[in-house]
């Protein structure tokens, strides 16, 4: 095996160990010596590849974005255009995603970001650009926000496990959120963007 196939299948062990503890143990318990032995790699081998825990952390980070960088890609393409609000539209499936991997991914970097929150500046900066994407398309951008906020709500509140809402209300709320008949009567044209 060539070293980048080597070096490519070290990295991703050494994530997926992570990951496993910070479930399992909790984000405090992370550290590049559990990170070693979860994984089997030797410090020196799994050094190479990430120099700290945040350098780990960030890396988690960057996967939980392509996953749903490729979540939104594959959204758009089959129902954004049914919607005159596409971004939104995204933007609200994501957040029900979060809900469907709950106790697992999603889940273990909130934790795991609780104890860097640095590492969060980059997840406000890509919100920041979607929220003004969203706004662009909307004719009434103050109830697309509150529209896309109401869906990361849910989420959250999930995510902490302090919803009161069962599956089927949290599937029930989605639907309407992401439906824009649900929301014509609301709208108001010229609202500041």
């Amino acid at each position: 095996m060539d070293n980048p196939s080597r070096s490519e299948r070290s990295r991703k062990a050494a994530l997926t160990a992570a990951l496993t503890i910070i479930a399992r143990d909790g984000p405090g318990r992370l550290t590049l010596d559990a990170i070693a032995r979860e994984s089997g790699l030797s410090k020196g081998g799994l050094m190479h590849q990430f120099p700290n825990k945040e350098a780990v952390l960030k890396a988690l980070l960057e996967q939980q974005f392509a996953h749903f960088d490729e979540f939104a890609r594959k959204f758009r393409a089959e129902a954004g255009q049914a919607t005159n609000q596409p971004e939104l539209a995204t933007q609200i499936a994501i957040s029900r995603e979060l809900i469907a991997q709950q106790y697992s991914v999603a889940q273990a970097m909130l934790g795991a970001l609780a104890q860097e929150p640095g590492l969060l500046a980059d997840a406000r900066a890509k919100d920041g650009e979607r929220v003004a994407e969203i706004r662009g398309e909307a004719q009434d951008a103050d109830l697309a926000v509150l529209r896309w906020a109401a869906a990361r709500g849910l989420a959250l509140m999930a995510m902490l496990r302090v919803s009161p809402l069962e599956q089927v209300d949290l599937d029930r709320l989605f639907a309407r959120l992401l439906d824009d008949t649900q929301w014509a009567g609301f709208a108001q044209a010229d609202r500041p963007r």
